[in-house]
């Protein structure tokens, strides 16, 4: 599903009136793809992935570009919780913010120049966003760059952190914070493929709905795009 390099400039959906991504048709549900074995999601099993990367190839990294303006890059962090049951790190933005509100997405944000590195910027965002201190915070390595519609180039950051960690998040940044099992992530047999075409213009996107008690978490656009990835960094 990555998309070719586009010259022209298109609406964002989420822009539209009354636009819903959970009420775009599903294409299709990748149940016939293995899931990554338990055995591989341990700490000592992500560490050995990531020491000694595979050959493989992200399959999501381009969306069709809906703004004008100066690429600008980002990290975010890929936080797995070592819980009994890895456990995935999630964020849903408050609904004023500028980019992306009201979704779904990863701690993380814009590089400072200060940073010294896309995992720095992680760290930093994580500590900002959700009150995440770099002492609970093992980064493992990162996945390939993902280019956003709105020119964020995002460098998916992996760590490993420990379950006595203290969150706070910040009200302004972060409506909720959860935690989706790392072994859901994983199964593509719960990644659905979405098309939506507009004025000629074909989108595509995963989503990953998460039943968590009796809240709907619906992963999809670029975070549902690096978790395809990080599947894919997985499987191969």
């Amino acid at each position: 599903m990555s998309s070719p390099a586009v010259s022209s400039v298109i609406a964002p959906v989420t822009a539209l009136p009354d636009f819903d991504p959970r009420q775009v048709p599903v294409v299709a549900v990748d149940a016939h793809l293995p899931a990554v074995p338990l055995q591989a999601q341990t700490a000592q099993a992500l560490r050995r992935r990531f020491a000694a990367p595979p050959l493989w190839e992200p399959e999501v990294v381009l969306e069709k570009r809906f703004m004008n303006r100066e690429p600008a890059h980002a990290s975010v962090l890929l936080a797995i919780v070592q819980r009994e049951q890895p456990m995935v790190l999630l964020t849903e933005r408050t609904a004023h913010l500028s980019t992306h509100s009201g979704q779904v997405a990863f701690p993380g944000g814009r590089a400072d120049a200060e940073d010294a590195s896309p995992a720095d910027t992680a760290l930093r965002e994580a500590h900002e966003e959700v009150g995440l201190a770099r002492e609970f915070v093992e980064v493992l390595g990162h996945l390939p760059t993902y280019v956003t519609g709105s020119s964020f180039i995002i460098t998916p950051v992996v760590a490993l952190v420990r379950p006595d960690c203290v969150l706070q998040p910040n009200p302004y940044e972060v409506a909720d914070l959860f935690e989706v099992p790392l072994s859901f992530l994983l199964d593509p047999a719960h990644h659905r493929r979405h098309v939506f075409d507009l004025d000629g213009i074909r989108r595509e996107w995963f989503s990953m709905p998460y039943q968590d008690g009796g809240k709907s978490r619906f992963i999809w656009g670029a975070t549902a795009g690096m978790l395809r990835n990080f599947y894919r960094f997985m499987s191969a």
